[in-house]
């Protein structure tokens, strides 16, 4: 039976627990974060990429104040409830936790999945995650790159193709 998207949604504290359970089932955690502000293709295939890499997916989203610090004014164009519910929804996610810090830091090492993903974005970049899930004994994996697919880019054309 599938559980609803709200199901999926929770807290930290629970999350953790949730998880060992999982790990002494055997189960590899995967985890990976974002804003998903405009929820797209990329954002999909992504998820079912890091979904391949375990038996579990955990998703952590940016809120609100945070995306607005990462994004700029304006953004999120979609509140944290309903990006966070949206992400749920996807049948490769199994648990959505919303976090508000400046990293993921705080949340992987209290969740510590065996696996840590980042979009392909982030291929030219340092991606502060890759040191610290490896100092956990878990894996950093940098997934495929979406081309040309980017909620700024939908939003940009979407803003110059308005009437005036």
């Amino acid at each position: 039976m599938q559980a609803n998207a709200r199901s999926k949604l929770v807290g930290r504290r629970n999350l953790a627990r949730m998880l060992a359970r999982e790990r002494r089932r055997k189960r590899r955690i995967v985890f990976t974060n974002g804003c998903f502000d405009v929820l797209h293709v990329g954002h999909l295939r992504s998820l079912e990429e890091a979904r391949t890499l375990g038996d579990r997916l955990v998703v952590g989203v940016n809120r609100d104040r945070r995306v607005r610090e990462l994004k700029g004014p304006g953004r999120p164009l979609v509140g944290e409830a309903q990006r966070a519910e949206l992400i749920a929804g996807l049948g490769c996610v199994d648990w959505v936790v919303l976090f508000g810090e400046a990293t993921p830091a705080a949340l992987i090492r209290a969740l510590r999945p065996d696996v840590v993903c980042k979009g392909g974005e982030y291929r030219d970049a340092a991606a502060p995650e890759r040191e610290l899930i490896e100092s956990l004994g878990g894996r950093f994996v940098l997934l495929r790159q979406i081309p040309a697919v980017r909620s700024s880019r939908l939003i940009e054309r979407a803003r110059r193709s308005r009437p005036r």
